[in-house]
């Protein structure tokens, strides 16, 4: 039986590079396994050998110990893989084939999934309707840093690329479909970016670049990211964004200087709730800012798309209310202005095929535009400390040596 590396939770601030077990078609007991999940079958699955396992903003908050996440959970949900094994049920599916895995887990088969709500299937998790890998109250499925991986469902789940040799060479791309491309993507789209639109990102993180890259690829007149980490600023210039500093102030002004008003028709929240304050009060930790902000800035009728993460338990909240995900909203002003809100995780599957085609077909370049950096598994825990830091790059962790020319 293979070996099996992979990157744990360890507590606050650590990660390392562990020993696991190689997959079985079966869920284990272990760190974060929901006890109604463990000795479940999964004849339905595929184990994957991973070529490309990113590290995502969403890893970084359990890593700050913003979460209840366990000691010795296994990260990692943006994979993508080479199919080694499959279990008996699956019938399309072929060992050889490269695939990407959306973060979120679906069985295909309950309500929410046939409705096409895969974010919320209602079969994988008994805590709450969704799961994903490698993640607090997600069901416990085994995390996908790791040189192997369980994909349930793969008939279902698992984007097959058409063209291995096309997959391969287009790979640092194509691993952005696991999550932050649609998630990005799903951002501008809920957000009611279509073409001629004014649009307006809070957060030049990762997901905050694909839902600049996703607004552009709907046909976005202006797309404007605001942040106040000058090195992710510059990233988003890079591939043709207005930029607007925080540290200086509230956005408003900044963008009224770009577009002669001061609002845009579509907001995007790529933030969460560690947000902080604008202005003076940046140095400040203050999770309502930015959806408030962008209820100020979004025009009477527009919408926000909200990828930013927001969670129920949080213990390092700035207040009692704040570490069980109650913020202070101004609803008020949304109500008035008759904004509508789009939340929760991306439904990954509704657009990973199309994004899929337009990077095969080089009419986008995710990889370019969020500056994806492949590094080693055994450096992952420098990864995720630079990226902590700030460093406007994603992280892409190569554990199988298939990422070595990049």
């Amino acid at each position: 039986m293979s070996s099996n590396r992979a990157v744990a939770y360890k507590g606050p601030g650590v990660v390392e590079v562990i020993d696991i077990d190689y997959p079985e078609f079966e869920l284990k007991d272990g760190p974060g396994v929901n006890p109604a999940n463990v000795g479940r079958k999964v004849p339905h699955g595929a184990i994957l050998r991973t070529v490309a396992t990113n590290i995502c903003g969403s890893d970084q908050h359990m890593v700050r110990g913003r979460t209840t996440a366990p000691s010795d959970l296994v990260l990692g949900h943006e994979i993508t893989g080479e199919v080694v094994e499959v279990g008996p049920d699956v019938e399309f599916v072929k060992v050889g084939d490269i695939v990407s895995v959306p973060f979120n887990i679906a069985c295909g088969r309950c309500r929410n999934c046939k409705e096409r709500k895969t974010g919320i299937c209602l079969n994988v998790n008994p805590d709450r309707p969704g799961s994903a890998y490698g993640y607090v109250d997600m069901g416990g499925w085994v995390g996908g840093q790791a040189e192997f991986v369980l994909v349930p469902y793969a008939d279902w789940n698992l984007l097959v690329f058409p063209d291995r040799d096309q997959a391969l060479e287009k790979v640092m791309d194509l691993t952005m479909l696991s999550d932050i491309f649609p998630t990005g993507f799903h951002g501008a789209v809920t957000a009611g970016v279509g073409v001629g639109s004014t649009v307006y990102v809070a957060g030049a993180g990762p997901v905050g670049l694909a839902a600049a890259t996703g607004a552009m690829l709907l046909g976005a007149a202006a797309v404007i990211v605001g942040d106040m980490n000058e090195e992710r600023l510059a990233q988003a210039r890079s591939f043709g964004c207005e930029t607007i500093d925080l540290t200086k102030g509230d956005p408003a002004e900044q963008i009224e200087q770009i577009l002669g008003v001061p609002e845009v028709d579509c907001g995007v929240d790529a933030v969460g709730f560690e947000a902080r304050g604008h202005g003076g009060d940046s140095g400040h930790e203050a999770p309502a800012t930015v959806l408030n902000s962008l209820m100020d800035i979004t025009a009477a009728g527009g919408a926000l798309g909200i990828p930013g993460l927001y969670v129920t338990g949080d213990p390092g909240g700035i207040d009692d209310a704040a570490k069980k995900g109650a913020l202070s909203l101004s609803l008020g002003t949304g109500w008035a202005k008759s904004l509508s809100f789009t939340t929760g995780q991306c439904p990954v599957m509704k657009y990973n095929r199309g994004l899929m085609m337009a990077i095969l077909h080089d009419r986008v370049h995710i990889a370019k535009n969020v500056n994806a950096t492949a590094i080693t598994l055994e450096d992952a825990p420098r990864g995720y400390a630079e990226f902590d830091a700030g460093a406007a790059q994603k992280y892409v962790l190569n554990p199988n040596g298939y990422l070595d020319a990049a």
